[in-house]
């Protein structure tokens, strides 16, 4: 049987509710007030790497960069709008779809796929940027996962992860406190299982040319009403790795 970083049961969760992707007070109402967070993070990290004008109108208009595990494109567009040559990829056909119909209604140029990372990857194909945001803890096999993303990455160019730590705190919060308590994402959308430690991510993508340039947490404020940048990375957390220039 050939190897698959697709997990049946957790493409159709996600499927199932795709079409409510846009919908900022929908299911994914917790991903759309995550989004500020990370984009300022992704932003940020992308500028001062290839040492880009933030000041444009279209600063990263000579990137390519793939969205893994994209969904409905909640980080497609964004990248779009500042310029970069976008290419989204995602399991889920009904993903996809709803991703495509958003962008041509928003009148913005993306490439979408209904794929995996391992058939990308065999392709040859590599971008500036792959961003891997949230998708690490829901595939099959992790090690084919960040073994398919590091080679999308070209030598010199970036890959973003971002995912939940396996810690006590993340079960508390995360499944506990996000799914059964506070109900702000449906019940079984984590897996305290398949939640990695930074320590394994990088362990993994440092076989294959990756070496991480910085992390931080992501924490939740409840007086705000916010996501902000943290230094606790107990729960959620945001690696950045650089691909080796052979």
């Amino acid at each position: 049987m050939t190897a698959t970083t697709i997990n049946d049961a957790e493409v159709k969760k996600f499927s199932d509710l795709a079409e409510q992707w846009w919908d900022p007070s929908g299911q994914f109402k917790p991903l759309h007030k995550f989004n500020p967070v990370r984009l300022a993070y992704i932003r940020e990290q992308i500028l001062s790497h290839f040492k880009l004008d933030g000041t444009q109108r279209y600063p990263f208009k000579d990137l390519k960069i793939l969205d893994i595990g994209c969904g409905g494109g909640l980080l497609c567009e964004p990248m779009a709008r500042l310029g970069a040559t976008v290419t989204g990829a995602d399991a889920s056909e009904r993903n996809i779809a709803i991703a495509k119909i958003h962008a041509e209604q928003s009148d913005l140029d993306i490439t979408y796929h209904a794929t995996t990372s391992e058939n990308l990857a065999e392709t040859g194909q590599q971008y500036d940027i792959v961003l891997n945001m949230e998708v690490v803890e829901h595939v099959a096999d992790v090690p084919l996962y960040l073994k398919s993303c590091s080679d999308l990455v070209k030598p010199g160019g970036l890959m973003f992860v971002a995912t939940i730590n396996r810690t006590a705190k993340a079960y508390a919060l995360a499944i506990v406190g996000a799914e059964y308590v506070l109900r702000w994402l449906p019940k079984g959308t984590h897996d305290f299982q398949k939640f990695l430690t930074p320590e394994e991510i990088t362990s993994i993508i440092s076989r294959h040319g990756m070496s991480i340039r910085d992390k931080c947490g992501v924490s939740f404020n409840p007086l705000h009403d916010q996501w902000r940048k943290s230094r606790d990375m107990s729960v959620n957390y945001m690696l950045l790795a650089e691909k080796k220039v052979n």
